[in-house]
């Protein structure tokens, strides 16, 4: 048995709200108590971590990653606001750079490009194809928007794919639907070896986040089987030093057959489900709406808003991908093969879409086993009272992204632009899940928001709509044990720090911790009197963020910067 013993910290236990010290031994939490006890037995632990004030916390797990798409974002063109990139012009600019900057024997590779958001552009536009053939010199250029649900791309890497004429495709370069997934298919030409290194990238970046698990939401316009039977084989023991990945492949299934044939092929998987996508973004269009993208106008979608020909879909309100009896009939057989289910759900129609859907599974199956199997929905921001009616009728769990609400909520923002303020005002509605008892999980959908879990803990308390917000300590919870949860793995006590759970967990170096509430801080180097309710790092306003020092899988240490 190997021993490690942390202490002179803050340990965020609701067990012992006052606890100063843990000891793990072979990858479970023993003990949880004061340093003076911690003292006393220091000299029988095999390593003691000096904690030096830090908090320890339980760690995160991220419920909605797309683990290669993710590494070629990191390893791309950063076309986002965030990397400086403020304008069209600036995003041609970054691409002439990359292709100019590229070693030679990398001339004939896709240059992928990530993140780019005309609606904070001054041209309030795409890209065409003639411009990035232009600042490409030729090259076979696939830049993403930061939705990842619509693309523009260079006229080599089109007609080498085969583009034109497919559906999505315009003649400006601009791909939707069936063409984005045939362009994503030709950026994602790797080799098995370089394939690997951008699992490793994203693992290890994510470990460095503090977070110790993810959920890879797979789909064969994502990433290959074999892709994600890697990722499962290599994450499969905490020996790996890597997080744990929750495998869930969204791959529509007619029959039970067709599930229990896919559950073989993917052994551990946790579900049939995840980007199986009923309709598509807001961002890019392709969600389906009750009604028309309002920053279209008059009567021909494409007419404003720097939208292309065909923007919006047929009638200006979107893309539906499947309809009510295909959610009906897979859900029903992933009930009947014994495996949790789910779809990614974003606009309104398109939730009436799942809701109908759900309905008709169990008039097939039954209410109970279609609420046993938990099936879930990705994203969902756009869920009025009917269907949080049906969501708990039926038992549905939430994996969601407060990221989204960050980059793109508020009355100024692209969500206000696409919908108007109306449709707006009830969308990520945080508190009216939360407060419905609603299974929720936290994630980031990266590569469309960054895997930065304190982030998106601050972005459910400063939503734009006060009365959306949730505690902070809600929060937290839904970024980790609600992880945990949706995936059926939380009866071992994973998510919590308390004895007998398995020893998940992070370090954390904050300038301040706040007192549940938010309205008193004390120094994380102090010994402040405390509440009873376990401290968390005070988020927001001029507070810097808090710093991963280690962080831990069942006693493993993924990523160490205590030294």
């Amino acid at each position: 048995m190997t021993t490690t013993l942390y202490r002179g910290g803050i340990v965020h236990s609701p067990a012992d709200p006052f606890a100063e010290a843990l000891l793990v031994a072979d990858g479970l939490i023993t003990w949880i108590g004061a340093d003076d006890t911690a003292d006393g037995m220091a000299h029988r632990a095999d390593r003691v971590v000096e904690l030096d004030g830090a908090l320890v916390a339980p760690g995160f797990v991220d419920a909605h990653v797309h683990t290669l798409e993710t590494a070629l974002a990191l390893t791309g063109v950063d076309l986002s606001a965030s990397a400086g990139v403020a304008s069209l012009a600036q995003a041609l600019a970054a691409v002439r750079h990359a292709v100019d900057s590229r070693p030679a024997g990398a001339a004939d590779d896709v240059l992928r490009a990530f993140g780019w958001d005309e609606t904070a552009w001054p041209e309030g536009r795409a890209p065409t194809r003639r411009e990035l053939d232009d600042a490409a010199r030729g090259a076979r250029v696939y830049a993403a928007r930061v939705d990842v649900h619509s693309a523009a791309v260079s006229s080599s890497l089109a007609e080498g794919a085969g583009l034109a004429g497919r559906p999505g495709w315009t003649d400006e370069g601009w791909v939707t639907g069936e063409a984005n997934d045939a362009a994503r298919d030709a950026a994602r030409d790797l080799s098995p070896e370089r394939r690997s290194e951008l699992y490793r990238v994203v693992l290890e970046h994510a470990a460095s986040r503090g977070i110790v698990s993810i959920h890879e939401n797979s789909a064969p316009h994502i990433d290959t089987r074999a892709g994600l039977r890697e990722l499962l084989d290599l994450t499969r023991e905490p020996g790996s030093g890597l997080p744990s990945v929750v495998g869930y492949r969204g791959e529509l299934c007619a029959t039970a057959d067709d599930a229990r044939a896919l559950l073989a092929d993917l052994p551990g998987l946790a579900g049939i489900g995840g980007d199986l996508d009923v309709d598509g973004s807001i961002g890019s269009r392709t969600a389906a709406l009750r009604h028309r993208y309002s920053d279209l106008g008059g009567t021909t979608a494409g007419a404003a808003g720097g939208a292309v020909p065909g923007a919006g879909g047929p009638d200006g309100r979107g893309l539906l991908y499947l309809d009510a009896a295909q959610v009906a009939a897979h859900l029903a057989a992933v009930t009947e093969a014994g495996t949790q289910g789910g779809f990614h759900v974003i606009g309104d129609r398109a939730m009436d879409v799942f809701v109908e859907g759900l309905a008709a599974a169990a008039e097939v199956v039954g209410n109970g086993p279609l609420r046993a199997a938990r099936h879930r929905v990705e994203h969902a921001p756009m869920v009025d009272a009917n269907a949080l009616a049906s969501l708990l009728l039926f038992g549905v769990c939430l994996s969601i992204q407060p990221g989204f609400d960050a980059a793109w909520g508020g009355p100024d923002g692209m969500y206000a632009t696409r919908l108007g303020g109306t449709r707006v005002a009830g969308m990520n509605a945080f508190a009216d899940l939360a407060g419905a008892g609603v299974p929720i999980a936290f994630g980031s959908d990266a590569p469309v928001t960054p895997l930065d879990p304190w982030g998106a803990v601050r972005a459910t308390l400063e939503h734009a709509d006060p009365e959306q917000r949730i505690s902070a300590r809600a929060a937290f919870r839904a970024h980790t044990r609600g992880g945990w949860r949706l995936a059926g793995l939380d009866d071992s006590g994973a998510g919590e720090l308390r004895v007998g759970a398995p020893a998940h967990l992070a370090v954390w170096r904050a300038e301040h911790l706040a007192v549940q509430g938010g309205n008193q801080r004390v120094s994380s180097w102090s010994t402040d009197a405390r509440s009873g309710t376990p401290l968390l790092p005070a988020l927001g306003g001029d507070e810097p963020e808090p710093v991963c020092l280690q962080t831990v899988r069942d006693g493993v240490v993924l990523h160490d910067a205590l030294g």
